[in-house]
């Protein structure tokens, strides 16, 4: 199991038990979802997500240590509480599910804390700062993350870890009504500290 261990957070592969986590988080605790793409909350139930990541967790659950992780599992003080995870963009900043040959894409980074209780202590900027140390050391120059102008939280962290924004798209995003920006942030390798 691939583990790293940064500032009293632990990023990690994901272990059996933290289905039972995500099966609450999808389906009980949903406060996270206010935070990540509001937009694209669906109700489901404790069957399907217990299925869903069961299914997710037998895919990744042999991986060896030295393959790539496009997402870790947060664990801090012995408890998991969320997960940090990578997507493709392409030029245009939008999500790209399937590379075709020879289109350009880019790497975007994004965190959930999904333990209502530990949210605005830091633990998410010290865990995305160890997800873009991980990506760094791996050979990646440049990161995104992408976020609405609404989400304060986040706009805090990728200020405080030298995100700049790279695009605006304004009104893009509608939450509870109001109309919010879609934001999107770049860091380099040279400017991380």
């Amino acid at each position: 199991m691939m583990k790293i261990e940064f500032d009293n957070i632990i990023l990690r592969d994901m272990i059996g038990s933290d289905i039972e986590d995500y099966v609450r988080w999808f389906t009980v605790e949903r406060e996270w979802e206010n935070w990540d793409a509001p937009w694209e909350n669906e109700d489901t139930c404790e069957e399907t997500e217990r299925k869903g990541w069961t299914e997710y967790y037998e895919s990744v659950k042999d991986r060896p240590d030295d393959a790539h992780r496009r997402k870790f599992e947060i664990e801090w003080n012995g408890r998991h509480v969320g997960w940090v995870s990578s997507y493709c963009i392409d030029e245009n900043y939008e999500w790209v599910g399937k590379i075709k040959d020879g289109q350009t894409v880019y790497r975007a980074i994004g965190i959930d804390i999904c333990e209502p209780d530990l949210c605005g202590n830091g633990i998410g900027t010290k865990a995305l700062r160890a997800f873009i140390n991980y990506y760094f050391e791996n050979g990646v120059n440049e990161l995104y993350t992408q976020t609405w102008s609404g989400n304060v939280r986040m706009l805090r962290c990728a200020e405080k870890l030298g995100f700049v924004e790279c695009n605006r798209d304004v009104g893009t995003r509608e939450v509870d009504g109001q109309k919010y920006d879609g934001l999107t942030f770049k860091i380099k390798m040279i400017t991380h500290r």
